[in-house]
């Protein structure tokens, strides 16, 4: 079976978030994968300092990742740039929901700021996904 994302995007201010479930063939066993693509449209160079994260399943089940960076990088993006990144989380559920907000500073204004990304919905469409168990 093809697996075909489904983006979401959400934008604050000049900073865009697009997000969807991904398939991460080397973390399948994990649970569900994610993807997100940070992109800094803004006159101003930022640093993503970190991300906070929640991911709950159909069984109310939660996982939060709060920590700093994306897997001990702290992006900082030129004004046009954008961040990639994508992760698993420990989820056995047939369905979930990723949700929450990376926080970023402007270096210019050195103005801490958090930016929502948008509500990802996390189903298991392949073997080794969100249907563990």
């Amino acid at each position: 079976m093809d697996f075909e994302p489904e983006y979401v995007t959400a934008q604050t201010d000049d900073i865009v978030i697009s997000a969807c479930q991904a398939f991460l063939e080397e973390d399948a066993s994990e649970g569900c994968s994610y993807y997100l693509r940070i992109e800094n449209n803004s006159d101003d160079r930022i640093q993503i300092l970190g991300k906070n994260f929640n991911i709950t399943d159909d069984r109310g089940n939660s996982f939060y990742d709060n920590a700093p960076g994306f897997k001990g990088e702290i992006p900082e993006l030129d004004p046009g740039e954008y961040f990639e990144f994508a992760t698993s989380a420990p989820v056995k559920a047939a369905m979930a929901v990723l949700y929450g907000s990376c926080r970023i500073v402007k270096e210019t204004q050195n103005l801490v700021k958090d930016i929502k990304i948008p509500a990802v919905p996390l189903v298991g469409h392949y073997e080794g996904g969100c249907t563990l168990n």
